[in-house]
């Protein structure tokens, strides 16, 4: 059913996800509000009472004579734009914004009425605010099909024409058109928004608390509405009393019964039938119900006495009319306000109160589990969309608050109110900016938005896909970091990081999507119609629940369910909307909600499913979409809690691995490609007819029909699509990952990402920090399905290398490899690497400039001029010519700076010509390369920008690292001539021969598999389908081997290149995809002898960049001394590092000094003449001696020989 998942992503990009998120946030020039204007509306700045009106946003001025009000509403963004220094603008594109450091940002416009003692002055429509960065390929960027043409709208999705025009027309921009976007471009860096994971609002989740002595059983619910949580707490204590906390008003525990007489419930019956749950509870209700009318700590009966009790907790000493208002605030706002927060909610918070009491007393007393938090119907994710409204909301409270005092401070000095003049736009501007550039978000998380990982295509495509949890790394939390049975379909089990992160950072399946809010109002319709009432007696019939809030009862549950999934399976209710049934409880919970990953499912009805050979033709002939299988009832997307009602089939059918016996051509091999399931949708059928086509021996094509069980029934509900699916996208691309063992799949799926490929088609335009390009990337000749869906197959990332597995001279023990230098002369494995070095023309305070000339040009004195060969290939500019060949310490960009302290001019004589300092850019230490492209632009502040990329070619050596994809890495230890090579009796020569001992120990029997496929497939020329759970079988590449002259294990006979004789074992040699990893020993290689040294300490440097020291630790130490070389320590590390000579006092203990002038010691306690003795130490030790003395502490040295 390939068909189906080409067509998926025909229509969408693999993190549309992030990009629906952002669009559905930001305005979208259509009528419906979108989550910005819902913000600017909700604004409430100066006043505490409820406006419920269509005015928008409200800020009331503190000024005396006046009512001065300002109404604010009609958020509207601009088209993305460049602002010149000149005050020139102009419309931008992602790439102007790499190349010159900006950021890819629109004008954000607000329309301000200004009310004067009710009176509306003239409203100032579309005043900017500030600015709001854009995502890549969202809805308001310019590269996106309805902007790019001018006033054309692109329809890439639909037609082909489009979809060329559209390509033709990015690549003009200097865009990849393969590049998904979904980041951010912020000072010309790309930004990405990480997911987070996140506890679901309004849900219910009862766990045992073991932070006393004895446990006690808790529920808690986050409920929020509008962007406030509100918790809420209901224990059982271990006297059985039942209370509840509302952390938000305090600490002060509440019964349950008193809370739920003060919400309106003062019928004791009532009470205990909205609590009642099995027998068990009654004597606990009763129990409950007697404490609160008996004891006299509580000693209410009815409404009235229950408000009362909570005025003296919760506002004791106040006046009444604040303690009636308190009690008011904390029933209607603080608690549970996703219910509602007018006192017409009272009852319905009072039944779910008893709700949430009955669900901990059925945990207390039966033997219910506590709620499984891992569950995922419990999780939602938090997408960009999300991220970026959280962070608008507080930015525009912030604008807000800085209008108001602005506008009161300009009333106070009797000038105009204008709110253009009053606004300041930086406000909102440097929040969200800084909020991204940095990571630290609103609400103290760090690490929100990262740098997009551009290492190869698929690293950039996985790290917008991922999911992160907001759990601290460092402590153990098994059960967070376990794989979770509701987690396949949505996340993949293999991609996670090795190390503190595993299990925490996690990554999307292939096909997901993420749900976005559905209008809930508009379901309630919809269930009105299906004969949902709101009732009396909220005891009899289901209870429909709709986010989490009760919304009526239904008399037949089951029916309400079929009716409510035959409309959405019509498209009368919107796709990602889930219905589930709790048939125990008699509850069916609706959520409309954002955040829920959902996976598609093929629908089966009568143990059948809809689709049918002609829906794939039409899919295959692009005649049909994925939305028409939506809206057809063919497929659904279901969420985690939906699943739980659902019974669902892995696969149609097993396909066996040869044709069974009784049919024509009985024991060839059968491959999943060349089989067609002929009766396809036909109810009722117990077996699958397929028509194989059969490879023969001879080479020519056979037919073969024959019928295998279905392995689904009429009792499943849905079969999957494809079991690949529960992959994400760099595990996909592993071929038979099922053959191998799992810490080699997730060791694969990291490699992946470190991999040397193609980024990007537009490398050459993009000015990168770091960018590995290789040379001659190929397609794997073992392919699997997810490489043309993920765009693998046209930005690959590593080569088919012909590899044989045996031992030679020891030098691949172990993890080592050796490889062939003739293939390496011949281009296998070299990559580029681009290194952008930027240099800025900057002003100083006082009208200096950093200038980029020629040092020494001008007439001015330069200090610290190198030697004229030094700027011999610099042009006039200071910019060097492109193609010279450059290396560590050269000078890049010629640069001179005005000096650093007045003192440096010659004290105080302005009349001088000033003198400059030389400080040109130099390449890096340890680097070197050619000048390959020097871009030369201006940065916002009108200075000028040079960026120059210097390509160094990496060849591969000695130490770099290679890895195929099943986890195998290892590094070269040896290259060895061709003419010594063993070839095999064809004359093949490998390219990689690796240790055996690496396959058996790690059970990487894909790695096997993969050698095997990509021989016959060299041999046959095609691509051999190694898809998870279905690729090519073994047999039928035993098969292949043997039709193709070989031996069916894959083992040939081997000659030694160096003596000429045959190996006495035949040797496994196969053809496998391997790819080189970014850890190159030239980026890594690092020593030295003498060098640079701190001005503080006197000791090495650190780090290579810096051209430190290399770090001789406690066991290198250790070492030496167990060498008996221990002198060799103190000339190493004392010497010859920073051994200084100290004079020391011997009667005081103080360090002495030496008096040139009177040619003797002095010490600060004895004077002249004192017996001073010479002391070698390190200069730290002298440093800390002088730290001592700052902080008043004379420390005395006590010589162990002068004792």
């Amino acid at each position: 059913m390939q068909e189906i998942i080409e067509a998926y992503f025909r229509e969408r990009s693999l993190v549309n996800h992030q990009i629906a998120s952002y669009d559905d946030c930001i305005p979208s020039g259509e009528n419906l509000p979108s989550r910005m204007e819902t913000i600017i509306r909700n604004i409430r700045v100066g006043t505490d009472e409820e406006i419920e009106d269509e005015e928008g946003g409200f800020i009331r001025l503190d000024v005396a004579d006046q009512d001065i009000v300002i109404r604010l509403r009609n958020v509207q963004l601009g088209e993305p734009m460049t602002k010149e220094a000149n005050g020139s603008e102009h419309p931008s594109t992602p790439m102007e914004c790499r190349l010159r450091k900006l950021t890819y940002f629109s004008p954000v416009t607000i329309d301000f009425t200004i009310y004067r003692n009710g009176v509306p002055g003239n409203p100032e429509k579309g005043v900017q605010v500030g600015n709001m960065p854009i995502m890549v390929r969202s809805k308001r960027c310019n590269l996106h099909p309805n902007h790019i043409a001018g006033d054309r709208v692109l329809a890439p999705t639909t037609s082909n024409d489009d979809m060329d025009a559209w390509h033709g027309l990015l690549r003009t921009k200097g865009e990849d058109p393969l590049d998904p976007g979904g980041y951010f471009i912020i000072n010309g860096t790309e930004r990405v928004l990480i997911s987070m994971e996140d506890l679901a609002p309004n849900r219910v989740t009862v766990e045992i608390n073991k932070r006393y002595a004895k446990q006690t059983e808790v529920a808690k619910i986050f409920s929020q509405k509008d962007g406030m949580r509100k918790p809420l707490t209901v224990e059982k204590r271990r006297d059985g009393m039942l209370m509840v906390k509302v952390s938000t008003a305090g600490t002060t525990a509440i019964p349950v019964v008193l809370l739920m007489r003060a919400l309106g419930i003062d019928n004791d019956q009532e009470i205990f039938t909205a609590i009642a749950g099995p027998t068990e509870t009654f004597k606990y209700i009763v129990a409950n119900i007697n404490e609160v009318n008996d004891n006299e700590e509580y000693n209410t009966m009815n409404t009235q006495e229950a408000h009362e009790w909570l005025q003296k907790k919760f506002a004791a000493g106040q006046q009444r009319e604040y303690r009636e208002q308190r009690v008011n605030q904390l029933l209607d706002r603080e608690l549970l306000p996703h219910l509602g927060d007018t006192a017409v909610d009272r009852k319905k918070k009072a039944i779910f109160v008893g709700r949430i009491v009955r669900q901990v007393l059925e945990m207390a007393l039966t033997d219910r589990a506590p709620n499984d938090k891992d569950h995922y119907a419990n999780k939602r994710v938090r997408l960009a969309g999300d991220l970026v409204e959280d962070l608008f909301r507080v930015s525009a409270g912030q604008l807000a608050r800085d209008l108001k005092y602005q506008l009161e401070r300009h009333h106070n000095r009797k000038r105009e109110l204008r709110i253009s003049s009053c606004l300041r736009p930086d406000v909102l501007t440097s929040k969200i900016m800084h909020a991204l550039a940095t990571g630290n978000w609103v609400g103290g998380r760090s690490g929100v938005s990262q740098l997009l990982d551009r290492t190869t295509f698929l690293s950039a495509l996985s790290h917008m896909r991922r999911v992160t949890s907001p759990l601290v790394r460092s402590q153990p939390h098994f059960e967070a970091r376990d794989l979770h049975p509701t987690q396949w379909g949505r996340l993949c089990p293999n991609e996670t990081p090795e190390g503190q992160n595993c299990g925490l950072v996690k990554n999307a399946a292939q096909m997901i999507d993420v749900s976005e809010q559905v209008d809930d109002g508009m379901i309630c319709g919809q269930l009105d119609d299906m004969d949902v009432y709101q009732p009396d007696d909220w005891t009899n019939g289901d209870r429909v629940h709709v986010n989490g809030d009760i919304y009526g009862i239904h008399d037949n549950g089951i029916n309400l369910v079929n009716q409510f999934k035959n409309a959405r399976r019509r498209g009368l209710i919107p796709p990602e909307v889930s219905i589930r049934h709790d048939t125990e409880n008699r509850d069916i919970f609706i959520n409309t909600d954002k955040g829920r990953i959902l996976r598609p499912l093929l629908i089966l009805h009568d143990g059948a499913p809809r689709l049918t050979q002609g829906h794939l033709e039409e899919l295959r002939n692009g005649e049909t979409t994925f939305a028409d299988l939506l809206t057809k009832g063919i497929i659904e997307w279901v969420d985690a809690e939906e699943e739980e009602d659902l019974f669902i089939a892995s696969r149609p059918f097993h396909l066996p691995e040869k044709v069974p016996e009784g049919s024509d051509h009985a024991g060839r091999p059968v491959t999943s490609e060349n089989v067609e399931w002929s009766n396809m949708g036909q109810v009722n059928a117990s077996s699958a007819s397929l028509t194989a086509k059969i490879r023969l021996p001879n080479g020519e094509w056979g037919t073969a029909t024959f019928d295998v069980p279905l392995e689904y029934t009429n009792d499943h509900t849905h079969c999957e699509i494809d079991p690949q699916l529960m992959l994400g996208v760099c595990a996909s691309l592993i071929p038979y990952p099922e053959h191998n063992s799992t810490p080699r799949v997730t060791g694969g799926t990291a490699m992946v990402k470190q991999s040397l490929g193609l980024p990007s088609a537009n490398y050459r335009l993009r000015p990168d920090t770091r960018a590995h390009i290789l040379h001659y990337p190929h397609r794997s000749i073992t392919k699997t399905d997810a490489m043309g869906t993920t765009g693998f197959d046209e930005r690959p990332g590593g080569q088919n290398f012909i590899v044989a597995i045996m031992s030679l001279h020891g030098y691949n023990m172990q993890d080592a490899v050796i490889m062939n230098r003739g293939s390496v002369e011949r281009a296998l494995g070299r990559s580029t690497f681009n290194r952008t070095y930027n240099a800025e023309r900057k002003r100083f305070p006082g009208g200096q400039i950093e200038e980029i000339e020629k040092p020494g040009s001008s007439l001015q004195e330069v200090k610290g001029l190198k030697p004229e060969a030094s700027y011999q290939h610099l042009e006039g500019d200071g910019l060097p010519v492109p193609e010279t060949n450059l290396s560590g310490g050269d000078v890049l960009v010629g640069k001179t700076s005005p000096p650093r302290f007045l003192e440096e001019s010659g004290g105080g004589t302005f009349l001088q010509a000033q003198e400059r300092r030389e400080s040109s850019m130099l390449v890096r230490h340890g680097e070197m390369g050619h000048v390959d492209n020097v871009y030369v632009t201006e940065s916002l502040d009108s200075g000028r920008l040079v960026r120059v990329i210097v390509r160094s070619h990496k060849v591969p050596e000695v130490g770099d690292k290679f890895a195929s994809r099943h986890g195998q890495k290892g590094v070269i230890g040896r290259l060895v001539d061709p003419e010594d090579m063993p070839f095999t009796e064809d004359g093949v020569v490998p390219d990689l021969i690796i240790n055996p001992h690496a396959i058996p120990s790690r059970m990487t029997v894909a790695h096997v598999l993969e050698m095997i496929g990509g021989k016959v497939g060299s041999m046959e020329g095609r691509r051999i389908n190694g898809t998870a759970f279905r690729g090519e079988k073994e047999s039928s590449l035993r098969d292949a081997l043997v039709r193709n002259g070989f031996d069916h294990s894959g083992r040939e006979r081997m000659i030694n290149g160096e003596t000429g004789e045959a190996y006495p074992a035949d040797i496994f040699v196969g053809c496998i995809f391997y790819q080189r990893l970014h850890h190159l020993v030239s980026s890594k290689i690092h020593a030295r002898s003498r060098g640079r040294v701190q001005i503080l300490t006197r000791q090495p440097t650190e780090g290579r960049a810096r051209q430190g020291g290399l770090r001789f630790g406690e066991m290198e130490r250790d070492c030496l001394i167990a060498h008996g070389a221990s002198m060799v320590i103190k000339d190493r590390l004392l010497d010859e590092s920073d051994g200084i000579d100290l004079y020391v006092c011997q009667e005081s203990g103080h360090i002495a000094w030496y008096d040139p002038k009177r040619n003797t010691y002095v010490s600060p306690i004895a004077g002249d003449g004192a017996e001073v003795y010479k002391v070698q130490t390190s200069y730290a030790f002298k440093l800390l001696l002088d730290e001592m003395k700052s902080l008043g502490v004379a420390m005395r040295l006590e010589l162990e020989d002068r004792r």
